[in-house]
């Protein structure tokens, strides 16, 4: 019996700093309802899905808080995980957590059609800088209000509706890593979900990257990745003008051939849907990327053991 799970990716358009929760939440909900209507058993969810994207800002202590959530669900999100347990529909939501401990990091989670957390994710390649550049008008300042995630790479089981699929989560520049990805891998992944929020323009400065090929990038990613480690991917974005600053749309799903099998065409709120056989991912896993045969873990030592590059003598 083929093992069919119907996906979604709800890309949603920008989300104003002055956007109130009920307005953002109603919007999620109404994307939930359309990939439901459709069939979709897993909806994704972009990164940061509940606010603006706020690192592009020098903010206060008090200002930064505001955009974090002390639990997951809470009271200003329960709508969303209630009507996902009605329909029977399970989701990915990246959000700012803010843990008891004081602890700030940009998290995923993947909530089953019950509406229990299956998995929790905390992105792990955070870009940017501490400090802000000095007379620029947007910043990128993960570093400033993120901690780098401590989770590791930890690959889970959906439900048995979902046939028990092996899956894994990552957030927004996590994609552009083959290392996490392959973490993955090595744990038999057949289905990754990604939420992303990528600028428009070179967020780091300069004038080198434009929309194009920042959209290029992200498929590009996606569509490798998938391939080389043999999994179905949904890559799901927050786009458009958000506070005046661009957002890239593009949001994918991927099969494990690394070919695009759905794709968004706006920059708002919209919908792509896919019906993804996971067992698709068998022809990679056991030929061309049959790790156990083909791997040869001795000669990565350098992977692992080192962080910037070291041209040779």
């Amino acid at each position: 019996m083929a093992r069919v799970l119907t996906l979604a990716g709800a890309q949603t358009g920008p989300i104003q700093r002055a956007d109130s929760r009920a307005h953002t939440l109603d919007r999620l909900i109404a994307l939930l309802e359309q990939a439901a209507r459709s069939g979709a058993q897993l909806v994704v969810f972009p990164e940061l899905a509940l606010t603006t994207f706020f690192p592009r800002w020098l903010l206060s202590d008090t200002e930064r808080d505001a955009f974090f959530e002390r639990a997951m669900p809470n009271p200003a999100c329960q709508a969303l995980f209630d009507r996902a347990r009605e329909l029977r529909v399970g989701f990915y939501l990246g959000f700012a957590e803010l843990t008891p401990e004081g602890h700030r990091f940009n998290t995923a989670i993947t909530v089953g059609p019950d509406g229990g957390v299956l998995g929790t994710y905390r992105k792990v390649h955070l870009p940017g800088s501490v400090e802000p550049r000095a007379g620029d008008r947007f910043h990128q300042l993960e570093k400033r209000y993120f901690e780098y995630g401590d989770l590791g790479f930890p690959a889970f089981r959906g439900p048995g509706e979902w046939h028990r699929a092996i899956m894994g989560m990552l957030v927004c520049n996590d994609r552009r890593w083959p290392e996490a990805w392959r973490c993955y891998a090595l744990q038999g992944v057949e289905l990754m979900l990604m939420g992303y929020n990528s600028a428009a323009y070179d967020p780091n400065g300069g004038s080198t990257e434009n929309e194009a090929i920042r959209t290029f990038h992200s498929t590009l990613a996606a569509q490798a990745n998938a391939y080389m480690n043999a999994t179905w991917a949904v890559s799901v974005a927050k786009a458009g003008n958000e506070d005046g600053s661009g957002l890239i749309g593009g949001s994918v799903i991927v099969d494990p051939n690394g070919v695009v099998v759905a794709q968004a065409a706006t920059l708002g709120d919209e919908v792509i849907l896919a019906e993804c056989d996971l067992d698709l991912c068998r022809q990679g896993k056991e030929k061309m990327f049959h790790f156990a045969s083909h791997r040869r873990p001795e000669h990565y030592r350098r992977i692992v053991d080192q962080v910037g590059a070291e041209p040779p003598p």
